[in-house]
């Protein structure tokens, strides 16, 4: 009771457990080979498993198998583990020990699950599970497959009955080989051919044709098949023939031939079932003997007597040394009368007596091999009896590749009676009332009249490509039906419904079986005779009969519209399986739908992008897929693709053509304006506006970018802006340009490009290119067309308009007096000018700086030894004062100013210098100055040096009235300083009273 129990817990458990990780968030997963597995009995059995999503890929893992029995299928059987060594039930426990299956680790996450000789016991459902070492119930811990054990019905036998061969070196070799299989499941074969030689070990094979039937000639062999003179040829269904045209010494040994029998696995793997050898044949190449090659001879064979309305065969043979590679024409006469001929390349002659015969099928000619020839003549009748005899002739090959005849040379003459038969027998064969269909069942019907006696019938067939019959069923007089060997896998028969009638049946008929199907009669009683009729049968494939056409009325639509596609399956009584897919530009093709012969669809493509509906109609079913609101995504290539299933498998036909569908973005309306041109002066703000006076769509979006192209030709991207706003500067703008520049957006939209205190350098054609988008039915944003606006930007330089007074004046000053040396500013650019003044006195040719006020209120001396005195009395006019003159400080005098302004780009510049007139500074012998200017100016120089002594008294006795009131305004205890006096400044800027000298 306990055992029950736990028996019963045990699956319980399980099924819990399972409902339980399937709830879970998927984790461990374990995946095992996809069965069905196919294999024989007898043969190896190999299985994967593996474990993935475990927290410690490294750590080795332990797997267990169980089988369940196809007899108990609710009972799990344990059959090894990779853990526990008593894990194994009886029934598995001696093959574990044994190691006649066992499980090997690949890696920590994978095991290869083995039984070398499989039972047919084995068969039936294993179960992998992965002993979870985390104790993590998240997961997949178990996977299945199926393994079906089958019977070996791999037959391979050699059609030669010796065992022994001997032929001369250079002779050919013919051997054939009879390879079939019963097994029910899509199998391929494979042949090899194998040579033994003498005293080696290992056989080597000669010539392979794998499974996918390809031909591959063994080592050693290559150039020989290269040449043909080495060739295998299948036969029909089960016949495979060897073929060397010249034996070499080095061939001798013993030959077979081995069948591999392959399935196909659902990973699409090929997997070898079963292995089987023939028997060898010992064969013997004898040195050649060099004889006469001129020797022919000729032989003909054939009945000495026949009945009326058999098939005459009239074989001949030619003996000649190197049959293969020389060349001979055969003709077969008949009392005298050529009936055909063979000539040396193979090409048969009929006499034009004859050619309807030849026409109707009555007379064959061909050749079988190097040096044999088969006549056939079918009916025969009482009038072909006679003398038959065969004509041979040696060819031989011109070197322009004509044929020179040689002598002929004949065969004994060989008499044939032929019987005429009494019989009133007459046989007719009814064709099938409509073509069959691939995967129907045949049916023809022989009738017979005139029946005297016993019968036996035989079906034959032959295909197109072929003149000889095989045989395919016979049933005797007795009753008893025998199947030939091509066909002991079909499901072929049959019976004799009434006396006079004859049915034949083979199933499930595919194209190949198309041919000429005889029913051969032969009555049993020694003068009966044998009659034949045949009919041509058709097997339509299921390709010819089901046509699938794709077209649409709309397959060039705008963006978001809706597109019907219309797929037309011709020949509706056949179930079938269709295919909706599409192939992308990136060459992807992706199924969107398959819809099933029972109605259920699977979708594999948005299934909210598509409607399907089906119309039945009288001769055909018209399958429509709909796109609803078309995007990019759904722009491709369409294609519908249908299914049948055919011997329990979806066999896929032809899809219908390609039918591509467009979709277009809508038609842009995104139009622009801006000012042609701007003119601004430099240092000032300057705004470049970019307006949007058309577009597409209330919910556009705009990237932005503006560039500057420049006189010199370049171009550069200033800053963009992307759909969503986000500005980025062009790799080629500088980061301190960066802080004067920058673009807003305002209603309209206009997008506004703002320059702060322009620069000379900013001046081009400024170039607004807006790109808009759009937003798709799915959501994603596209780009729908440029537009581009330029503006002139012209950047002008400020107007300077400093000037200062420039006359020459000529000045009398005593020994160890001062003089004064005005610089006064007449005219300025701006009230925001601030200047920087420098005195210079020139003796002889050179000029020298004597004294420099800069702009910032600095002093310099720039002569040592120099006692000056500097003054700023109002605005514009500056003095230097030299204090304490000699002789020696005579010579001219003069001021330069310089002008400055402030810019946000530039800080403080320089715009303008402007230079004084001269004043002119002489010493008599008294130490009195004198003019030394000519006498035409020297009234106009005095009257200047009585203008200036006049004003500056008129300033200086205005500046201490300014003093002195100040002076008592704040209570008299600051002295003023005097203009003329030195103040008191920083020791930098104290300026030396000692005497100038200038030498």
């Amino acid at each position: 009771m306990t055992f029950a129990v736990s028996s019963l817990w045990r699956p319980t458990s399980l099924i819990l457990l399972g409902l339980f990780l399937r709830c879970e968030a998927q984790g461990v997963n374990t995946e095992i080979q996809a069965g069905p597995l196919y294999r024989v009995v007898g043969s190896q059995l190999s299985i994967s498993c593996s474990a993935s999503g475990f927290a410690d890929e490294k750590l080795k893992k332990d797997f267990e198998f169980r089988l369940a029995d196809p007899a108990r299928p609710t009972v799990e059987i344990n059959v090894i583990s990779s853990a526990d060594l008593d894990f194994s039930y009886s029934r598995f426990r001696t093959r574990a020990q044994t190691k006649a299956i066992s499980i090997t680790h690949v890696d920590p996450n994978s095991v290869i699950f083995e039984i070398k000789h499989l039972l047919k016991q084995d068969e039936g459902e294993y179960e992998c599970t992965v002993i979870n070492p985390e104790y993590n119930l998240n997961g997949v811990y178990t996977a299945k497959t199926v393994v079906k054990v089958i019977d070996d019905s791999l037959s391979v036998t050699s059609s030669d009955s010796t065992t022994s061969l001997s032929f001369d070196e250079g002779e050919s070799l013919t051997l054939t080989c009879q390879a079939s299989t019963n097994t029910i499941q899509h199998v391929h074969l494979s042949l090899i051919w194998y040579l033994r030689k003498n005293g080696a070990q290992d056989a080597i094979p000669i010539i392979s044709l794998d499974r996918d039937f390809t031909l591959t000639p063994g080592q050693g062999f290559e150039q020989r098949y290269k040449e043909e003179a080495i060739s295998l040829d299948k036969l029909g269904e089960a016949e495979y023939r060897l073929k060397i045209a010249e034996l070499a010494l080095s061939d001798q040994g013993q030959i077979y031939c081995q069948a591999q029998e392959w399935i196909q696995d659902p990973d699409r793997s090929w997997y070898m079932i079963a292995q089987k050898n023939a028997e060898e044949i010992t064969l013997t190449v004898k040195a050649k003997v060099v004889t006469d090659t001129s020797a022919l001879g000729v032989n003909i064979s054939a009945p000495l007597e026949l009945q009326e309305g058999l098939e005459l065969l009239l074989p001949c043979s030619i003996n000649a040394q190197n049959l293969a590679r020389r060349f001979f024409s055969l003709a077969w006469l008949w009392e005298g009368v050529e009936l055909a001929r063979i000539g040396p390349t193979g090409i048969l002659t009929v006499k034009q007596e004859y050619s309807e015969r030849e026409k109707d099928g009555e007379l064959r000619a061909t050749r079988t091999g190097n040096g044999k020839y088969l006549l056939r003549l079918n009916p025969v009748r009482t009038t072909h009896g006679g003398n038959y005899i065969c004509r041979a002739w040696p060819e031989e090959r011109g070197e322009d590749g004509n044929f020179k005849q040689g002598a002929a040379q004949d065969s004994q003459p060989q008499n044939v009676k032929i019987s005429p038969t009494e019989s009133e027998l007459t046989v007719e064969m009814q064709t099938p009332v409509s073509t069959p269909l691939q995967g129907d069942r045949l049916r023809l019907i022989c009738k017979v009249e005139g029946v005297n006696g016993g019968l036996s019938i035989a079906w034959q067939r032959k295909s197109a490509q072929s003149l000889v019959y095989t045989s395919i069923i016979s049933l005797s007089e007795s009753g008893v039906t025998e199947k030939a060997e091509a066909f002991a896998n079909r499901e072929v028969r049959v019976t004799r419904t009434s006396t006079k009638s004859f049915v034949f049946e083979l199933d499930r008929v595919a194209p190949s079986d198309a041919g000429t199907y005889g029913c051969v009669v032969s009555e049993t009683q020694n003068s009966g005779k044998t009659l034949s009729q045949s009919a041509n049968v058709i097997v339509n494939s299921i390709d010819s009969l089901v046509k699938v056409s794709l077209k649409s009325r709309t397959p060039v639509v705008t963006l978001g519209t809706d597109v019907e596609l219309m797929c037309k399956v011709l020949n509706h009584r056949i179930p079938v399986t269709l295919t909706w897919s599409l192939k992308t530009d990136d060459s992807n093709l992706n199924t969107i739908l398959v819809l099933y012969s029972n109605g259920s669809i699977s979708w594999s493509g948005d299934q909210h992008r598509y409607q399907v509906t089906v119309n039945n109609r009288a001769d055909s079913v018209m399958h429509y897929l709909k796109i609803l609101a078309a995007s990019h995504r759904e722009a491709g290539v369409y294609q519908c693709e249908v299914s049948v299933f055919l011997d329990n498998v979806h066999k896929k036909l032809p899809p219908s053509n390609p039918l591509k569908v467009m979709v277009q973005n809508p038609a842009s309306k995104l139009a622009l304006s801006s000012k042609p041109t701007i003119t601004e002066s430099i240092n000032t703000d300057v705004q470049i506006d970019c307006k949007v006076t058309l577009r597409t769509s209330e919910s556009s979006l705009y990237a932005v970018s503006w560039e500057l192209q420049q006189e010199d030709g370049s171009r550069k991207t200033i800053l963009s802006s992307d759909r969503n706003a986000l500005i980025a500067f062009g790799p080629q703008i500088k980061e301190s340009h960066r802080q004067r520049i920058g673009m807003r957006r305002t209603d309209g939209p206009t997008f506004e490009l703002t320059i702060r205190q322009a620069r000379i350098s900013d001046k081009g054609i400024y170039v607004c290119k807006v790109e808009e988008f759009l937003q798709d039915p799915q959501g994603e944003w596209f780009s729908l067309s440029y537009e581009n606006s330029t503006t002139d930007l012209n950047v002008m330089e400020l107007d300077t308009n400093l000037s200062i007074e420039k006359n020459e004046v000529e000045m009398n000053v005593s020994i160890a007096g001062d003089f004064s040396i005005p610089c006064h500013i007449t005219q300025q650019s701006s009230n925001e000018s601030q200047f920087q003044v420098t005195w210079f006195w020139q003796k002889d040719t050179e000029a020298k700086p004597i004294f420099t006020a800069y702009r910032n209120s600095t002093l310099q001396a720039r002569i040592e030894n120099v006692a000056v005195r500097y003054g700023h009395p109002l605005p514009g006019h500056f003095n230097l004062i030299v204090l304490q003159s000699n002789a020696e400080n005579s010579g001219l005098y003069f001021c330069e100013v310089e002008e400055w302004l402030y810019s946000f780009a530039y800080g403080w510049r320089k715009v303008a210098v402007e230079r004084s007139g001269n004043l002119n500074v002489n010493f008599d012998a008294e130490g009195i100055a004198r003019a030394v200017s000519d006498p035409a100016q020297m009234a106009n120089i005095w009257m200047a040096v009585f203008v200036v002594t006049m004003f500056l008294s008129f300033f200086i006795i205005m500046v201490l009235v300014v003093k002195i009131c100040k002076s008592k305004t704040s209570g008299g205890n600051k002295s003023a300083n005097s203009l003329w006096m030195e103040p008191h400044r920083p020791e930098s800027q104290m300026l030396s009273s000692e005497s100038l000298k200038l030498g």
